[in-house]
């Protein structure tokens, strides 16, 4: 009996997210995306979450695109030209520096959340480097000269973390 329940608890969790878990069966757990709980961030229909995450699938989708610095792609990008490229893509306008985008977003209280922006400080020409965060514990990024862009691990050491979309 105390089986039934859990399996009939975890499927009714896991609906909201069947076509993610059908894409895990045929494609492997790499790609996976934050699944949020009940009660915690948006939810699955939020226009918000939908919305960032088409940023989020539009930055992935450059993976392995050249470094550029400057550059707003489409063939190649620098750091704040990719996360300003996504959140276009998605139809949301944001700065398009890093330095402006940890200056005029609204900063994220509480969780991480796939789409929002990491502002970390670098020695590169704007002295700030920004990533996506695309599901727990990773993100998007293009760090630098002769590193494409690519999909990784969070680092720690971030200055502020920013939401594009939430208004403030």
């Amino acid at each position: 009996m105390v089986v039934l329940v859990v399996v009939t608890a975890l499927a009714a969790l896991a609906a909201p997210h069947a076509r993610t878990l059908r894409g895990l069966v045929s494609g492997g757990l790499a790609e996976l995306p934050a699944i949020g709980l009940p009660g915690r961030g948006p939810a699955a229909g939020d226009a918000g979450a939908r919305t960032a995450a088409r940023a989020v699938a539009f930055a992935l989708a450059q993976r392995g695109k050249p470094y550029r610095w400057g550059a707003e792609g489409p063939h190649a990008y620098d750091c704040s030209g990719l996360t300003w490229a996504a959140w276009r893509a998605a139809g949301v306008t944001i700065p398009r520096t890093a330095a402006d985008q940890l200056a005029d977003l609204p900063r994220v209280r509480g969780r991480l959340q796939p789409g929002d922006l990491l502002i970390y400080r670098s020695q590169g020409p704007s002295r700030r480097h920004v990533a996506m965060v695309a599901g727990r514990g990773r993100m998007v990024e293009a760090l630098g000269r002769g590193v494409p862009v690519r999909f990784t691990s969070i680092r720690d050491g971030w200055l502020g973390a920013v939401r594009p979309g939430a208004g403030r």
